[in-house]
């Protein structure tokens, strides 16, 4: 897999759950949100089409953001973080959402727009890439989007660059306990499912600390991975948008694989030309291997040197 491969098959991924059914109004949705800690306040304050049930946990919770502070958002999706963050920041703060998905920045205009916001932005661009000038971000947020980038030091680059000094970062992400299956690790649904992208925790902080961060901690939270094919399987399959069951292929079963669920999992095909979303492909990953067993649901802080 190229990194443009890559990068285009995440962004056909994530537009064709903008333009899917999967809102707030869910409670398929709402669990995954309120499994990764979500308060029922916060679930309540946001415009419905914010949250699709992609979070793996609440950055916004772990930033301690302050009024009259920036803070920016990489890989904002539908505005979930962005809504919740501008208002901790306040009239005198800006709250920026970054996202490389058109589709999903559509989504979060319009939220923007139902709550009349004034101190809230969207920027159409890549992570690794952000439209930001340096030293001018207080706080940089993220939300299971890390894990998708191809370069991952370029995204902790420009995270420094852009942070002033003595900013800090605050980021949910998910990251591996252990290598993955050959089976897992290269194919593309997994990685668009935010699994095969993952670094190891060590190499995460690692990565952190060489492209200049300091008092790094990337913590495993403990949250149940299997969340988000508990969540989907209540919404039924194939219906709304939501969730459609694949046959199982023959090289699953001579594999001695769980053939019931790892239709989806071939791969031959890519994502990006199928009508399954990532929902869909998360559903066979977590049915066709132990996920809490290789990958975590992490919390990652540090800060930038203030000299």
């Amino acid at each position: 897999m190229t990194d443009k491969t890559i990068i285009n098959d995440v962004r056909d991924q994530y537009a064709n759950v903008a333009k899917s059914g999967l809102t707030n109004e869910s409670d398929a949705v709402r669990s995954v949100a309120s499994a990764f800690g979500y308060s029922e306040e916060e679930l309540n304050a946001i415009p419905d089409a914010a949250n699709m049930g992609l979070s793996c946990g609440n950055p916004v919770a772990l930033a301690s953001l302050k009024p009259g502070e920036v803070v920016v958002d990489l890989g904002c999706g539908g505005g979930i973080d962005v809504f919740l963050a501008s208002q901790k920041v306040g009239p005198s703060g800006r709250a920026i959402g970054i996202d490389m998905t058109a589709e999903m920045l559509e989504r979060a205009r319009q939220g923007k727009d139902e709550l009349k916001l004034t101190n809230v932005e969207f920027h159409l661009a890549t992570i690794d890439k952000l439209p930001l000038a340096d030293n001018s971000v207080d706080c940089v947020i993220s939300n299971c989007v890390i894990n998708l980038a191809p370069d991952k030091d370029a995204v902790f680059r420009e995270i420094l660059r852009v942070l002033k000094p003595g900013g800090r970062v605050a980021i949910s992400d998910i990251a591996l306990k252990q290598l993955l299956p050959p089976f897992i690790k290269d194919n593309m649904e997994a990685y668009v499912g935010c699994i095969a992208g993952a670094i190891l925790i060590e190499q995460y902080r690692s990565q952190m600390e060489q492209a200049g961060f300091q008092a790094v901690t990337v913590t495993d939270t403990g949250v149940d991975l299997n969340v988000y094919a508990q969540a989907s399987s209540q919404s039924g399959c194939c219906g709304a948008g939501e969730i459609c069951c694949s046959p199982p292929t023959d090289s699953a079963a001579e594999n001695g694989l769980n053939v019931v669920s790892l239709g989806s999992l071939s791969t031959a095909s890519s994502p990006s030309t199928s009508n399954k979303t990532i929902h869909d492909g998360l559903v066979s990953v977590f049915d066709a291997f132990d996920a809490n067993a290789y990958a975590a649901s992490v919390k990652v802080h540090a800060v930038k040197s203030s000299l």
